[in-house]
């Protein structure tokens, strides 16, 4: 399984890594878990929002460690299997072909839902539509797919600007009292669901070889993202429930538009449909960039086809992973929208990402002190195996707790971890018997 001499383009820079952060975590759960998230911890719910970011911190200082070592595209399967083992890289992300299918699938249905409350649409063809937007936006460059985050990312921040500046004086302070709402007990329910919040925000390293000064920039792009999301949902959501009180949150189908509703007037709707469909879109867009970049790094070693490590010749993209990543799309969106229930199995392979790759900088700095020293980002031996211990914890108790919502994900994707099983198997050995033969 010997790496090809595929290589991408620099295109990105320290900006374009933050929105890629900020564009992938703050999405569409700011808009969906504020309600049930009430309902469990009432005023309490903005402490538990700041303790929720404690493991993606963990994850980020993880992710800036190894990202300042050794950035590639398609990190998340190329570092574990480098510093574990090669199943290990190769199972995180089979696992993650069947998560992102169905969130890009999950996220575009709720785009169209958010856009049918001003326009009626039609929903498939309309989803297949923003799909095929998102395709060609990274078909035909990073800097491209880039640039389109950015935007995108700045327009949706304008938008929360607006909602926070204009319902700051119709807060009552009241609505924070007690702190604790419904008491640790309350906070704690909470943190399942306040955690997805921040997921994503070190998804810039998937694209780490097309990085400019990656070792330097990824470190301190996700430092950003980390702050940049915190403040937007600490703000966004202090504003809904100092406006609404917790029981009218709780109570909530649509939290944004009904806070809006005291302090917007006419430009309620449209704002938080406008901010709704640019959160969504930056979510799809860091989706395509880090789903394509794995299955590029995958072919380019020979575990998946090697047709999916080429890159175009003038746009230099991985043109071929693009396109699978399109027609996994597409077949999601065939399958039927019923399978919402997919969007469950998303977190799943996510915190096994992060546990392989807090493994990963656990034996990096443990068996590699060559490269330890090399780190831009600096952390002692001792500090790293810290980090990386507690994050394979925190990714491992996430795990547990989120079975008790709903085992059907987790069924799913045992089944496709056999399947993947039997790829893997089978591609070893014909490996095995080529090598045997030129032998």
């Amino acid at each position: 399984m010997a790496e090809s001499r595929s290589h991408l383009r620099k295109g990105i820079n320290i900006i374009d890594v933050v929105a890629i952060g900020v564009g992938s975590a703050v999405g569409v759960s700011i808009f969906s878990i504020m309600a049930p998230a009430a309902k469990v911890a009432g005023s309490g719910m903005p402490v538990a929002l700041l303790i929720a970011a404690i493991p993606m911190v963990v994850f980020a200082v993880i992710y800036a460690y190894m990202g300042s070592i050794i950035p590639r595209s398609g990190a998340s399967y190329d570092w574990p299997a480098k510093f574990v083992h090669p199943y290990v890289g190769f199972m995180v992300a089979w696992l993650r072909i069947l998560g992102n299918t169905g969130a890009i699938v999950v996220l575009a249905l709720v785009m169209v839902k958010y856009v049918s409350k001003s326009v009626v649409v039609p929903e498939k063809p309309t989803m297949l539509a923003i799909m095929f937007v998102f395709y060609l936006a990274n078909l035909f460059g990073v800097q491209l797919a880039a640039r389109v985050e950015r935007v995108l990312v700045v327009l949706k921040l304008i938008a929360f600007c607006v909602f926070v500046v204009a319902g700051f004086e119709t807060v009552q302070a009241m609505h924070f009292r007690p702190i604790l709402g419904f008491g640790w007990g309350g906070v704690v329910a909470a943190l399942p669901l306040l955690i997805s919040l921040y997921m994503g925000i070190e998804s810039a390293t998937e694209v780490g070889e097309e990085i400019q000064n990656g070792k330097t920039a990824i470190g301190k792009g996700i430092a950003w993202a980390v702050g940049l999301s915190g403040i937007v949902y600490l703000a966004v959501s202090s504003v809904t429930l100092g406006v609404l009180g917790a029981p009218a949150l709780a109570g909530s189908d649509a939290p944004l538009i009904d806070a809006g509703s005291h302090f917007l007037g006419a430009f309620n709707k449209p704002l938080i449909i406008f901010a709704a469909v640019a959160s969504i879109s930056t979510s799809i867009n860091a989706i395509f960039m880090t789903f394509t970049r794995f299955l590029f790094a995958m072919g380019r070693d020979g575990v998946l086809p090697p047709a999916l490590a080429k890159v175009h010749p003038k746009w230099q993209t991985p043109h071929v992973a693009t396109t699978v990543v399109f027609v996994c799309s597409v077949a999601g969106l065939l399958l039927g929208t019923n399978l919402v229930f997919l969007f469950l199995a998303v977190n799943i392979p996510t915190m096994l990402k992060y546990f392989s790759n807090c493994w990963s900088a656990v034996r990096l700095a443990k068996h590699h002190p060559t490269l330890h020293e090399e780190a831009k980002f600096r952390l002692s031996k001792r500090a790293v195996m810290g980090w990386g211990y507690t994050g394979m914890a925190l990714a491992l108790a996430i795990i547990a707790v989120g079975i008790t919502t709903d085992w059907r994900p987790y069924a799913i994707l045992a089944v496709w971890a056999v399947v993947g099983t039997a790829y893997w198997l089978s591609a070893r050995r014909r490996s095995i018997a080529m090598t045997e033969r030129r032998v």
